[in-house]
Parts: structure tokens; sequence; C-alpha cells
């Protein structure tokens, strides 16, 4: 994918470095979010133009534009499906960036395994068309991330990582017909597995883009998942959030649009203070300051 950052090599190692450091010595702690687009891609991003890599051959339909917020359309070809041997090799790239986050001084890592990104598309049963090991039932689709958090831990540590779900959205064109059984299999798996938290998306965003009323909540999957449980997903407003934290729903919430619109919204939460409002327009253009570096912070 254009204009994503990786931590592939020794290249990103050192990049990363600084920037990690950066926010270590401002008091932070800071995980690297691992993940593969899969099928979310095109062959002129691929090496050599090759075919993007799924868990099946299926395109998605909608024709959008891959790198943000304006240019030209670029279509979605059938992607390539991965043989089991493939599977194998991609588990172990995981492992390796995993092993390199650590390396750039990272805390842990958190899995991407939502939005319809490559992990996604090997869970959820509207993507996933296959008939081996790693298709057709449940647990044959949820092998591929469990071997995955499986190969980090061992690599890492399983209390350095994290894991991002999003059973009940549809990005991508990546559904599930019961949201409620791969929510729960994964988190109970999880549990065994002893990683130090689950992100999970609410069942209210259907998309990244639209937030529409549900009576499906993440109750069962919070009583499923032993370690911390975090939900986000629509949240704009501190007393919201911290119900959700004190009716014991969840033990911490995360703010993505706020957040970015205000890098001290925990300052502006503890003050009651106004926020910025975000621009949409600017969430996923590739310009390293407009819409990223330059919100204002509290002038009192």
């Amino acid at each position: 994918m254009p204009n994503t950052p990786g931590i592939w090599k020794k290249e990103h190692v050192e990049a990363w470095k600084p920037i990690v450091d950066g926010v270590h010595n401002n008091g932070g702690m800071f995980f690297c979010q691992l993940w593969h687009s899969g099928r979310v891609s095109n062959t002129s991003y691929q090496p050599d133009g090759r075919s993007p890599i799924s868990s099946t051959d299926k395109p998605i339909s909608a024709q959008l534009f891959i790198g943000g917020s304006g240019g030209e359309d670029v279509q979605y070809l059938p992607p390539h499906r991965l043989t089991t041997d493939e599977i194998s090799q991609v588990v172990n790239d995981f492992r390796i960036a995993a092993r390199n986050a650590i390396e750039a001084s990272f805390d842990g890592v958190e899995i991407h395994g939502a939005n319809g990104y490559l992990i996604d598309q090997f869970m959820k049963d509207q993507v996933n068309d296959r008939t081996d090991r790693y298709g057709d039932i449940l647990e044959n689709r949820c092998r591929f991330p469990l071997e995955i958090v499986e190969a980090i831990s061992n690599e890492i540590g399983s209390q350095r990582v994290g894991m991002r779900l999003s059973s009940f959205a549809d990005y991508n064109e990546s559904g599930d017909s019961d949201p409620h059984s791969l929510g729960i299999f994964m988190d109970e798996s999880l549990s065994r597995l002893g990683i130090a938290y689950c992100h999970v998306i609410e069942p209210r965003m259907v998309t990244q883009f639209q937030k529409g009323e549900t009576r499906n909540t993440l109750v069962s999957m919070r009583k499923a998942f032993a370690g911390t449980f975090i939900v986000a997903g629509g949240y704009h407003d501190r007393d919201e959030a911290n119900r959700v934290v004190e009716n014991g729903d969840a033990d911490l919430v995360a703010f993505g649009r706020a957040f970015l619109a205000n890098p001290d919204l925990p300052r502006r939460f503890r003050l009651k203070a106004r926020l910025n409002k975000y621009d949409r327009s600017t969430f996923y253009t590739d310009d390293p300051i407009v819409g990223y570096s330059d919100y204002p912070f509290l002038d009192y």
C-alpha cells in the first residue's frame, strides 16, 4: 500500500528508533500496530506487479481510490489465494516484524485483525471461501490469525501483544454471518494465549464512515477475554467513555478522530475544555503536516 510505513527491514528499525524515543521521553507507552492490507490493494503497489494476497481470489467489488482522500480511482483486481505454504511465510513475516518492533524499542505490538485487511479476510465467512484447514468452519477461519498471535507471542512474549478486532463490521466488504460467535471464539482463544489486551471496534461502526443504531453489544466478548479489554468506534465524548468503563463494559476506551484533532486530548478531558473539530477530508492524505500535526494545543 502507498504511504504506509513498514518495519520489515533494518532501515525501518533505525528510522523508528528516534520516534519511539521521543514518545518514551515524554512519558508515553508505544505499541507498533502490525498489519497487512491483503486484497485491499492493487498490482501497482506490489513487488514486480504481482497480485495482492488474500484468503480468496475474489476481488473487492467497490472501486475506490486506495491512496487517501483524492486522486483517480484504482481498480481492485482479483487477489492471489495464498497456499498453505505461503500462509506459513506470512506468519513468519509478522513474527519478524514484531521482533523488529522490539529492537526499535517499542513496548509491544498490536496485531491488526480488523477493518477488512488480510487477517480479517481469513476470519470472515463473507470473504473466506476456502475448503482447506484455513477455511469453511469457524475454527479453521481463525487458524491463521491465531498462528500469528502464537508466533509473535513466542518471539517477544505474550505480555507485549495486543490484537484489534472488528467482528461486527463490514469494512472493505469483509462481513460475517455470525459475528457474535466469531468474537467470542477469538476472545476465548486470545485469553488462552495470554495476550495483554484486545482492542475491539463497537458494533455501531458498520464501516469507518457509518455509525448506526444496533442492539449488538460487546458484552459477550468482554466476558470471554481475561485481559485488558479496549473498545473503540464513535467515541467523541469524555462522559460517554467514562460511563462505559464505570459500567464494567470495558477497561479502556480508545479515541481516534478526537485524538487526531486534539493532540492534548487527556488535558482537555481533565479540564473539560472545548475540543477541536476534526477535518475528515485530511484523514488519509500523505501530507506529513496538514491534518496530522497542525491541530492546535490549548492556549491556557
